[in-house]
């Protein structure tokens, strides 16, 4: 991977269900011709470089007492379980599998949004995007003094 993945992109999900990745996301994403999509903690889709899937895979899965740990099987029928690699064609295309799709919201011939996060991206519906800005508003603000007070602190 080159550069961060950093934006705000809306896109539309064609009839066959794929989406364009815009072309300052594909080549922060260097010589990668594939994804991993899996849901996400929120009502959205991760789309993940295959190196950083298999380093959250390894965390929830490996580990004699894994199949024991309930919240870490939790992760593992929400995250790993319905985890897709995906083909990025020559259009810079990704094809989002129905099962994903639908888990999310996101419909064919409807508008998204794919967010540049750094190392991942996401997929959500708009609408889904503008709820969760409204409702975490507050814990935005909180978040935002929380990053002042450490910034603060680091600097001395």
């Amino acid at each position: 991977m080159g550069d961060l993945m950093t934006g705000e992109f809306k896109n539309t999900i064609d009839e066959k269900g794929r989406i364009l990745i815009p072309s300052r996301l594909r080549s922060a994403l260097g010589e990668t011709d594939r994804l991993i999509v899996t849901r996400s903690v929120e009502r959205c889709l991760w789309l993940l470089l295959p190196q950083t899937f298999e380093t959250i895979r390894q965390k929830i899965m490996d580990g004699p007492g894994a199949m024991f740990d309930a919240g870490l099987r939790l992760l593992q029928r929400r995250m790993i379980a319905p985890a897709m690699e995906c083909d990025i064609d020559k259009s810079g295309r990704i094809n989002i599998p129905s099962q994903l799709r639908e888990s999310v919201g996101l419909e064919v011939k409807a508008e998204s949004i794919l967010l540049g996060i750094g190392t991942y991206l996401e997929l959500w519906s708009i609408a889904d995007y503008e709820k969760f800005l409204n409702e975490s508003e507050t814990s935005f603000s909180e978040a935002s003094q929380n990053l002042g007070a450490m910034l603060n602190t680091s600097g001395r």
